[in-house]
């Protein structure tokens, strides 16, 4: 069991020199009660290609706002193909044509967008934690992403006191792109999140 008291600045200091697949050996032994979630998004393919080299069941929460590209589905489609991930795929409640009927496609100055936010992202991940209880959960984040991540680190606890582990928290772009390279693995380049729609701005679930 991951103890709430557990002392984030000390681990965070002893984690930041290790390499990713070091800090989730080290993640792993805390709890077997864990998951890590993907959008499928542009470097996605970094964080469950490791993951799946340590642990290949572990729930892939996917919160499929029905607006993404189909390049992206097409990009689900080949790594959950190549890894045989264990994905738990959560949607709206609404279809995507109620949705466009009763809230639309708002930009992020609408009034609407924060509805739509709630509808497409927000509701469905809330439902997913709801569902698993994770004590703990991968995440992507890196710092230099958005102003909210930047105040995070490796680890970081969610409002919900689950333990959140970033692997590749300080990596650049660069050194991502580097690896995609080296390790001949896939880029998801068209990648559009709805609810983002600047690269600077927060999705919605780490504010959780």
């Amino acid at each position: 069991m991951i103890k709430k008291s557990m002392e984030l600045a000390f681990w965070n200091a002893q984690l930041k020199n290790k390499s990713p697949n070091e800090i989730i050996e080290w993640a792993l032994a805390l709890t077997k009660n864990r998951l890590v979630t993907t959008s499928f998004g542009v470097y996605s393919s970094v964080l469950l290609s490791t993951i799946a080299k340590h642990d290949n069941q572990i729930k892939v929460i996917w919160c499929d706002t029905l607006y993404n590209k189909p390049t992206t589905y097409e990009h689900a489609h080949q790594l959950i193909q190549e890894y045989n991930l264990n994905v738990h795929q959560y949607q709206p409640l609404l279809s995507k044509a109620e949705i466009d009927a009763t809230i639309g496609l708002p930009s992020v100055e609408d009034e609407n967008h924060a509805e739509f936010s709630e509808a497409v992202k927000l509701e469905p991940f809330r439902r997913a934690l709801e569902e698993h209880r994770p004590e703990l959960w991968f995440t992507n984040i890196r710092v230099r992403q958005t102003e909210l991540r930047n105040k995070k680190d490796i680890l970081s606890f969610s409002k919900d006191g689950i333990l959140k582990v970033s692997p590749f928290y300080y990596w650049t772009d660069d050194d991502l792109d580097h690896f995609i390279i080296a390790n001949g693995l896939p880029k998801n380049e068209d990648y559009f999140d709805p609810i983002k729609a600047l690269q600077n701005r927060e999705c919605g679930i780490h504010l959780q």
